[in-house]
């Protein structure tokens, strides 16, 4: 089997795709401690548990039982949060690659620089590559001249912007995605294979549909009033009176429920239900108690959902809590989609033949649809809030922006004291 450094490895996400290609995790590298005891619970791929920036990259090797130049590919998706630190990163140079003090995304150029593997895939949220907002990628695309100058390599970047579900994920999910080859090779991302009902006329273009929720956990059921998966909170009773496929919005003028919130005075996936014949919304790693996307039947989704969702292989166990679990999942990038980008890596820059044809992770359709869970009456204790509410004024006008102008020119101020 090929081999692959495995960094940021949460759960294993990535791993289990490229698992599923052909490649073997030699090395997992995780500082959460939750993660590391569910990836040894589920596989026996050596574990390094720590924070990459107190592990030096002869550690990686070593307990990878691998030398420079050995990996077949580095994978990993750091932790989005650092990509607030634009400033940082206008400010680096060279020198920072050494720095203990550098941020995650500069430890996996070290990282990337000292193993030199044959290929490289680097995954982050999309807002990495928003326009006028791109300062990280930028700094990605110049660490890797800088890795190319250092370790006398040829990595060459090719990027792109994946919704998940276009690959046969039951989830709308959108991910940036880098991939570069030590050689220089030209990379070509593959192209959609599922796609939405309106792009389905045109049979030519050979698209499946997209797969659904019922597609993926239409066969499971969870044990009957599991207090783990039951919702909590202010608005946990009004749930069971929204539509499959709808939220909050149901409850607007607008809507077909009851006027209790203004219309887009919420978040989206306030009060998300999952609709059995469309792909989840993404999958959140830290919700809130009324944050969806939730079960058709008015509940959180358990462990056994989140992995279909997500197209991890079947069989994996947990020893953690259902919050844990959430978290653990919602981090995670679909096994499916990391197996396609695998398979195209082994193919393209590895000269890796791949097998079996049918993706090992892909889901099939499930069958038809069953109707509409039914729908509760409102709660006496929501009809205080009926009434006349007041739609959002728009972008840039509501108390968030309000807060954000107020705190720019509180932030300006004490600049200019300074």
């Amino acid at each position: 089997m090929l081999r692959a450094i495995s960094l940021y490895t949460g759960i294993g996400g990535l791993d289990f795709g490229f698992e599923a290609a052909g490649f073997r995790t030699a090395i997992a590298l995780d500082n959460d401690p939750v993660a590391c005891r569910t990836v040894r619970l589920n596989r026996d791929w050596p574990v390094l548990e720590g924070d990459i920036a107190e592990i030096s990259s002869n550690a990686i090797l070593t307990a990878a039982g691998l030398a420079p130049g050995e990996a077949d590919v580095l994978i990993g998706g750091p932790p989005c949060q650092p990509f607030s630190k634009s400033g940082y990163w206008a400010n680096g140079d060279a020198q920072r690659l050494d720095d203990p003090r550098a941020d995650t995304l500069t430890a996996y150029l070290r990282v990337l620089r000292d193993t030199r593997p044959r290929a490289f895939l680097f995954e982050n949220v999309h807002g990495l590559a928003f326009k006028g907002k791109d300062e990280g990628l930028r700094y990605l695309e110049d660490g890797l001249e800088e890795v190319n100058r250092q370790a006398k390599t040829r990595y060459r970047t090719y990027w792109t912007k994946l919704n998940a579900a276009g690959f046969g994920v039951p989830q709308m999910r959108e991910r940036v995605f880098l991939i570069g080859s030590r050689e220089g090779r030209p990379f070509e991302f593959p192209t959609c294979t599922h796609g939405r009902a309106s792009d389905l006329e045109n049979e030519a273009n050979g698209l499946e549909p997209y797969r659904t929720t019922w597609d993926a956990m239409g066969d499971l059921s969870a044990r009957p009033n599991d207090p783990a998966l039951a919702l909590r909170g202010k608005w946990a009773d009004l749930l069971p009176t929204i539509p499959e496929g709808q939220n909050y919005l149901w409850h607007t003028n607008r809507g077909g429920g009851d006027p209790l919130f203004g219309w887009r005075t919420r978040f989206w996936n306030f009060l998300l239900k999952l609709a059995k014949d469309k792909p989840s919304w993404t999958i959140q790693a830290r919700p809130g108690p009324a944050t969806g996307p939730f079960h058709w039947c008015s509940r959180r989704l358990s462990a056994a959902e989140l992995c279909r969702l997500q197209t991890f292989p079947e069989g994996l166990t947990f020893d953690c809590s259902q919050n844990e679990v959430q978290k653990l999942l919602g981090n995670a990038v679909p096994s499916l989609l990391a197996e396609v980008l695998a398979r195209a890596i082994r193919i393209q820059l590895l000269d890796g033949p791949v097998g079996k044809k049918t993706l090992q992770l892909s889901l099939p359709i499930r069958g038809q649809v069953p109707a509409g869970e039914p729908l509760s009456d409102l709660p006496d204790k929501y009809r205080q809030y009926l009434g006349d509410h007041s739609d959002h004024p728009g972008e840039g006008r509501g108390a968030g922006a309000k807060r954000r102008r107020v705190s720019g020119y509180t932030d300006q101020a004490a600049h200019a004291d300074s």
